[in-house]
């Protein structure tokens, strides 16, 4: 089990928040308290049956020792709640593209480098059309293969949409198949595929803490 890995976070975050240096923190979250608290042992088991599959061990931990989110990297850790009706949604600039009911999908094979190229290659040239109307016809064409390809839901089933870097971009938690537990980058505003970040959730967190924590001078570098 991981949770000896979260024993005094919580209280590192807290303490950040309170730190005269925490301004330069990039993203850290003002006002209001900068993590959630934590889940019960009951709503995890509630989110899991919700979802259909038990969260990788160390972000589990975390939403039962550390909070449901709150502050982390970039622009923080997407803060998982229940809603009013019972249903459990990740919530954030791009939480809502996390699919519940798909999360026990194994994470699929992104598309191959190929394949990427040769969509973007066949984009139509502005130059190459002698009338508008018939550029901006075939481009919104390719528009629609891009999105219905390399934005498709398939693409991120089986994984949590948890944090976002501003400009589109974000990084997901793989909760089903065989990277269960690795965090990945998300550039497809910059028409890039999903890339593995090479490190767990635990990894991606505390990396993060100990970095603020020497940027507001709360440690010594």
């Amino acid at each position: 089990m991981s949770a000896h890995i979260w024993a005094g976070v919580r209280e590192r975050v807290l303490a950040l928040a309170k730190s005269p240096g925490v301004g330069k923190v990039f993203g850290f979250p003002y006002g209001g308290t900068p993590l959630d608290d934590p889940l019960t042992e009951a709503e995890l088991a509630d989110l899991e049956r919700y979802c259909g599959v038990r969260l990788p061990d160390e972000y589990r931990d975390f939403l039962l020792h550390v909070g449901a989110g709150g502050a982390g990297p970039a622009y923080g850790v997407f803060p998982v709640r229940r809603d009013a009706d019972g249903a459990w949604q990740w919530h954030g600039d791009g939480g809502d593209m996390t699919l519940p009911k798909r999360l026990a999908e194994p994470f699929r094979q992104r598309m191959s480098p190929e394949e990427l190229d040769a969509l973007l290659a066949d984009q139509p040239d502005e130059e190459a059309y002698g009338d508008m109307d018939a550029f901006d016809t075939a481009n919104e064409a390719w528009e629609e293969r891009l999105y219905s390809t390399l934005w498709s839901d398939d693409h991120t089933a089986g994984a949590v949409c948890l944090c976002h870097l501003g400009c589109a971009q974000r990084q997901w938690l793989v909760v089903s198949g065989p990277e269960r537990g690795r965090m990945w980058d998300d550039a497809r505003c910059d028409h890039a595929d999903l890339e593995p970040l090479g490190v767990t959730f635990a990894q991606w967190y505390l990396d993060w803490l100990t970095e603020a924590e020497k940027t507001a001078g709360t440690v010594s570098s």
